[in-house]
């Protein structure tokens, strides 16, 4: 039996602002096989509408649940659903996406069955976002896929149909070639879950088409989390968005710079991430490598630095990334397979290899991408399901860990904590260069390390490494200035 509205609301977290509109009325037997409509006043600039119905079930009273904008039909759920949601960008199945014209909507209640002498309360919540709002949108998710903070293990780089993605076609007794392709959606999100995976971002190129699919997909593939994500491609230049409240207009770049880009991109809700920053541009790749000149790197929220099998070399992000450290940016290092082929057989890196693991307090949209601004991330290039990585330090008595900030009050103190490491070797990389080298000798180890003043100045990270190639990709700790004296 569904579950009520009422309990749906009460076990979604995310919610920050109260519903827009309440809509209340009674049902009784003269409304029994008929239609009401309930008017809602839509205001301008709204990019999602999410509603809840709830209603007195006594006497087996049925009520149908549906919607108009001003001009037209915009879905009908009948019983199946007490809540759903429209956006420019996505709808729940059975509903449209697309503009939401402000002006007089209607709420449309089907009553199949009421029984004589019955009276049915009703109630109807309304939410509105605008401009990069979240209550709507967080209304349409309902509760996390799993509480608790944890270490969750995901690819934030992957493609299907709705842009380049190809497979062969399903073998049958008939076909004894087997052609390539537009790949459907659902073969990339079954070869994550088979990973083990606990999120994936499918990020098609400079389209929003595959939202509605990611979210009828979602109750189906749970605990799995879908983000939806566009990898803007420009002609200078990829990036990668995740959860964009509307669709953003790759074209901006060039008409106004990148910037500009960068700044629609935070409006819409976003998160704004540099794609395989050290590949080549040009004729040999066409846009690859990031070379706009007016990269606002104030607002960039990540860095790629390692796209698919490239793992070392001028060719991965960790260049780019570590300049923009340098620099005194707070940039935090993730990772994506940039996958186009679930199967594999083209000889791309595979779903999920290699792995953005982030520390975040629950497994939602919300806080995976929380724990991103944060710095709670590390890279297992390998896509393993137990390699661990964490990095803390101490100065002066105060403490930080990875992601963290530390004043550089004395010597630093360096706690390097790996799982699935024996043998391989963990640096401690700053800004000044390497600062110490050791072997892993357990399974479970805590490497500590201590620093000396002028060491480092701005930033210090782990990585582990085995026979030059990296295991682990830890994201930094920053570095401030003593703002007291030390005794």
């Amino acid at each position: 039996m569904l579950l009520t509205f009422l309990a749906l609301f009460l076990l979604t977290p995310q919610v920050t602002r109260a519903q827009d509109i309440i809509l209340t009325g009674e049902l009784t037997r003269s409304d029994n096989e008929t239609y009401r409509a309930i008017p809602v006043a839509v205001p301008e600039g709204v990019e999602r509408i999410t509603l809840g119905l709830s209603y007195d079930k006594a006497e087996h009273t049925v009520v149908d649940l549906g919607l108009w904008d001003p001009a037209r039909f915009r879905g009908w759920s009948g019983g199946a659903r007490d809540r759903v949601t429209v956006a420019t960008t996505d709808a729940t199945p059975g509903y449209l996406a697309g503009p939401l014209p402000a002006g007089t909507w209607q709420v449309m209640l089907g009553v199949p069955n009421i029984r004589a002498g019955t009276r049915s309360r009703y109630r109807v919540l309304v939410w509105f976002d605008r401009a990069g709002g979240r209550a709507a949108a967080a209304q349409a998710e309902g509760a996390p896929l799993r509480t608790g903070r944890a270490w969750y293990r995901g690819d934030l780089h992957l493609h299907d149909a709705n842009s380049d993605g190809s497979c062969a076609t399903r073998a049958t007794a008939a076909a004894a070639i087997r052609a390539r392709v537009p790949c459907p959606l659902f073969r990339t999100v079954l070869a994550a879950a088979a990973a083990g995976l606990d999120f994936i971002a499918v990020t098609d190129h400079n389209t929003v088409a595959h939202f509605s699919a990611l979210r009828e997909l979602q109750p189906w593939v749970a605990p799995l989390l879908l983000i939806p994500g566009v990898e803007l491609t420009t002609f200078h230049g990829h990036a990668n968005i995740f959860a964009p409240s509307r669709f953003v207009d790759f074209r901006l770049a060039g008409r106004e710079g990148v910037a500009a880009l960068q700044r629609d991109a935070h409006a819409a809700g976003a998160l704004f991430s540099l794609n395989h920053p050290g590949l080549p541009s040009g004729e040999r790749c066409m846009g690859c490598g990031w070379t706009w000149p007016d990269t606002d790197w104030r607002q960039v929220d990540a860095i790629e630095v390692i796209n698919g099998a490239v793992t070392t070399g001028p060719m991965t992000g960790l260049t780019r990334w570590r300049e923009r450290l340098n620099a005194g940016d707070r940039v935090t290092a993730v990772a994506g397979s940039d996958n186009h082929d679930p199967d594999g057989v083209t000889g791309q890196s595979r779903v999920g290899r290699p792995t953005t693991v982030i520390e975040a307090s629950e497994l939602s949209m919300a806080a995976l991408l929380d724990g991103i601004r944060a710095g709670r991330v590390f890279v297992d290039v390998a896509g393993t399901r137990q390699r661990l990585l964490d990095l803390s330090a101490t100065a002066g008595g105060v403490s930080a860990s990875m992601g963290g900030s530390l004043p550089l009050c004395g010597s630093v103190q360096v706690s390097t904590h790996v799982i699935g490491g024996v043998g391989a070797i963990v640096r401690l990389l700053g800004d000044r260069g390497e600062m110490s080298a050791m072997q892993i000798s357990d399974a479970d180890a805590t490497v500590t390390t201590k620093l000396g003043k002028g060491a480092a100045t701005k930033w210090l990270a782990a990585v582990v490494e085995r026979g030059g190639e990296p295991l682990l990709i830890g994201n930094p700790i920053y570095l401030a200035p003593c703002d007291r004296t030390v005794e």
